[in-house]
């Protein structure tokens, strides 16, 4: 079961670095007057780590809420 794990784990790592060197041309981004310019591939990254921090933020949050709800 553990080599099936390394092998999604590889097939998917090896997907994001085919993404990351087929989008590597630039892309603006716009948000509230302020203007970005980057590498498609890097703002994808960028996104999906922001993504990660405040989901997994918000999931502790309700988490801790509905264990202090049971007591």
């Amino acid at each position: 079961m553990r080599w099936v794990h390394v092998a999604i784990i590889v097939v998917f790592a090896g997907a994001t670095l085919i993404f990351a060197a087929q989008n590597f041309q630039s892309v603006t981004m716009s948000f509230l007057g302020l203007s970005l310019r980057l590498p498609m591939a890097l703002m994808a990254i960028i996104i999906y780590l922001l993504g990660m921090a405040t989901g997994g933020s918000l999931w502790s949050l309700l988490r801790r809420s509905f264990a202090g709800a049971r007591l």
